[in-house]
């Protein structure tokens, strides 16, 4: 039997080690033509499934309450964006709620750092999807010096309490590390410059993100180190083909869906009744 791609891509058990990670494989697939032949039968598989999920929430005497929450993280440049473009494009947009966490405001700074988060949840029948997420509160926070390491130490352990209260809730979290290499983000940050319709997107700090390398991957180890549970797992992406990112996520997100196993919900009224009410108005 083939290994899914939750297997297949789950982080490792032992330590992380980043450097250990390939960054350009592509499990689960034997080439870019085979991937990108596939992708539009994956796409209705997963539209398919979603349109159920979120059928079930709301048709029925007895609506379902599961709801999947896609988080994103990643350097600058390892495809969030893009994931959320070409993977979640497929979907009925009504069932879909999509968040991109930016610096906190004055006001979500003045509250707990889930406080914003929680504002974000996907309700019953929806995919949230996160580009970026509450773990900027053991990143950047921990590799800028934002704010005292004993405010942030402990937050591994209240974000693994709260991801398991959303599990306990009905929420099933995928939560993906796009794993690039230093070399391939330097060439995308020269792609946008090269290119006058990326140029919006070039933001000169990434450069100096960029001579935190180390630090950041040593923040991103310690994160799913410590918060990869059995309820909420962490997958890393080789994310240097974006072609690969996307195959590997959308094949996630539809291992999920089918182990939630949404069904269509049935008619709470008489059918027979409605029909004939269509035909005589």
């Amino acid at each position: 039997m083939a290994k899914s791609f939750m297997d297949r891509l789950r982080a490792p058990e032992s330590p992380v080690n980043l450097t250990k990670l390939s960054t350009d494989a592509h499990p689960g697939v034997s080439s870019k033509d085979d991937a990108l032949k596939a992708l539009p039968e994956l796409g209705e598989r997963l539209a398919n499934l979603q349109e159920k999920l979120f059928a079930q929430a709301r048709g029925g005497s007895e609506p379902a309450r599961n709801s999947v929450l896609l988080v994103l993280q990643g350097m600058d440049t390892s495809g969030k964006g893009g994931t959320v473009k070409h993977v979640t494009g497929v979907m009925d947009p009504g069932g879909v709620h999509i968040t991109s966490f930016k610096a906190p405001t004055e006001e979500e700074l003045s509250h707990d750092f889930l406080w914003r988060v929680r504002k974000a949840l996907p309700g019953a029948g929806q995919i949230g999807v996160f580009d970026r997420s509450h773990y900027e509160d053991v990143l950047i926070v921990r590799v800028r010096d934002l704010v005292p390491r004993e405010q942030w130490e402990p937050r591994y352990g209240l974000i693994n309490e709260f991801e398991q209260e959303l599990a306990d809730q009905g929420t099933t979290i995928v939560k993906c590390f796009l794993h690039i290499s230093r070399d391939e983000q330097k060439e995308r940050l020269l792609a946008r410059l090269d290119d006058p319709t990326k140029l919006w997107k070039y933001n000169k700090g990434d450069v100096d993100e960029r001579k935190l390398w180390p630090a950041y991957q040593e923040a991103y180890e310690a994160a799913i180190n410590l918060t990869s549970t059995v309820t909420a797992p962490w997958y890393v992406i080789p994310a240097d083909r974006k072609w690969y990112r996307n195959f590997a996520i959308t094949n996630l997100l539809i291992e999920t869906l089918e182990r939630i196993d949404p069904k269509w919900p049935p008619a709470d009224y008489d059918i027979d009744v409605e029909k004939a009410r269509v035909l005589s108005s």
